[in-house]
C-alpha cells in the first residue's frame, strides 16, 4: 500500500504539481472487469433480510405519509400518536385509492376518497409491514418481494455517533437496476477520470483479487476531494458492500475520519416503456473532531442543501453510467 494521507493542521492541502486531466495515469488496466464482476457477485449474494430503503427519516412528516413504490409495490410509512412507525401497502383496501395522497390526522392515515381510517393495525385485508428507522433512513421489509429469509432489522454499516454528526440525504432515479448502481460504486477507478470536478490524484491501493479473496472484501482508495482551484482535501476511503443493494464508503484516514457515505439502491418498478427504474438514496454522515465542526453542525440546515447539490452533480453522471451499463446488458453488448 502507498503511504496513508497524514492528518494535517488545516483540512485543506495545496496541489503543488497538478496534472492535467488528459495526462493523469490511466486506470483501465487496473479496473479489471472480472474484479468488479466478482465483487458485484459477492455483494448480491449477501443477505438483506428483505429490507428496502424508502426514504430519509427527515422526510417523515406529521401530516403526510412517506410513500414509495418498491419493485412495483406501493408502500406508505407514518407515525402513530405515540410516535411509533407504521407501514403497510399504499393501496386502500376499500376501492384502491392511493394512500400516498392521503393525510395523516392525529397519527391515523385517513383515505381521502371515502375516509377509511388506518391506525397501522390489520384492517379489512390491509396488513402492516415491518418497518425500521435507523435515525437517518427509513426501511420497510417486503418478504414477498425479497424472497429471502427475513431478518429482524436491516443490515446497517457502522456510522459515527449521530449526536455528533452532520447528515444529509440525496435521492435520484435512474432507468437501471440496483445491480447497475452497485457495480458503479464497486468501480472506484473511474473517479478522477469521470468526475474531475470533484476528485483528483485518485489511486486504488488495495482491491479484492479473485473470486474468493482473503481478508476484507473491500476497495481502498487514496483520493483528494477538490474544493477550489488547487485546494483539495486528501483522504483514504474504504468501499464495502454489506448487503446486496448497499455500498458504503468509510473515511479511514485524513480529514473526517469515521465519516461515511452510504449508497442504497431500491428498485421502483418499470417505467411506461417497460424499462426498470431504481432510486438511489445516498446518505452522508459526516463527522470530525476539529473544534470548528460543532459550528458546522449548528449550520446543518444551511449545509444540507449544499451537500445534496454536490451529490446530485455526481449522480447525474453516475446514473448515466448505470443506465448505460443496463442498456448494454439488456442488449447483450456489455463487454464486462
Amino acid at each position: 500500500m502507498s503511504p496513508r494521507p497524514a492528518r494535517r493542521r488545516l483540512p485543506l492541502s495545496l496541489r503543488r504539481r497538478p496534472v492535467p486531466w488528459e495526462r493523469q495515469r490511466p486506470t483501465w488496466r487496473e479496473a479489471k472487469p472480472a474484479v468488479i464482476a466478482q465483487a458485484l457477485k459477492r455483494a448480491t449474494a449477501r443477505p438483506s433480510g428483505n429490507w428496502y430503503v424508502v426514504g430519509a427519516t427527515r422526510a417523515l412528516r406529521a401530516d403526510r405519509p412517506l410513500a414509495r413504490a418498491v419493485a412495483g409495490q406501493e408502500v406508505v410509512v407514518w407515525r402513530d400518536p405515540d410516535g411509533r412507525l407504521r407501514a403497510g401497502p399504499g393501496v386502500c383496501p376499500h376501492l384502491g385509492a392511493p394512500l400516498a395522497d392521503s393525510p395523516v390526522r392525529c397519527g391515523t392515515l385517513v383515505c381521502h376518497w371515502h375516509g377509511l381510517a388506518l391506525d397501522g393495525d390489520s384492517f379489512a385485508g390491509w396488513e402492516p409491514l415491518p418497518v425500521h428507522d435507523d435515525g437517518v433512513l427509513v426501511w420497510v421489509r417486503l418478504d414477498a418481494v425479497g424472497g429471502e429469509p427475513p431478518l429482524d432489522a436491516p443490515v446497517l454499516p457502522e456510522r459515527p455517533d449521530p449526536a455528533r454528526s452532520l447528515t444529509a440525504v440525496y435521492e435520484g432515479i435512474g432507468r437501471c437496476e440496483p445491480e447497475d448502481v452497485v457495480a458503479n460504486r464497486l468501480d472506484p477507478w473511474h473517479g478522477a477520470w469521470y468526475h474531475p470536478y470533484s476528485f483528483v490524484d485518485l489511486k486504488v491501493v488495495d482491491a479484492p483479487d479473485g473470486p474468493e479473496p482473503g481478508g476484507d472484501d473491500s476497495f481502498t482508495v487514496d483520493v483528494s476531494f477538490k474544493v477550489a482551484g488547487r485546494l483539495v482535501v486528501p483522504v483514504r476511503a474504504v468501499f464495502t458492500a454489506p448487503e446486496p443493494r448497499t455500498v458504503v464508503m468509510h473515511i479511514t484516514e485524513g480529514e473526517g475520519v469515521g465519516s461515511v457515505v452510504e449508497t442504497h439502491a431500491t428498485p421502483l418498478g418499470p417505467d411506461p416503456r417497460g424499462r426498470p427504474r431504481t432510486v438511489v438514496t445516498e446518505a452522508v454522515v459526516a463527522a470530525s473532531d476539529r473544534p470548528g465542526f460543532g459550528l458546522a453542525r449548528r449550520a446543518a440546515p444551511l449545509l444540507r442543501p449544499l451537500v445534496r447539490t454536490a451529490a446530485a452533480r455526481l449522480w447525474r453522471d453516475d446514473l448515466a453510467y448505470a443506465e448505460r451499463r443496463r442498456e448494454l446488458r439488456s442488449t447483450g453488448r456489455f463487454p464486462g
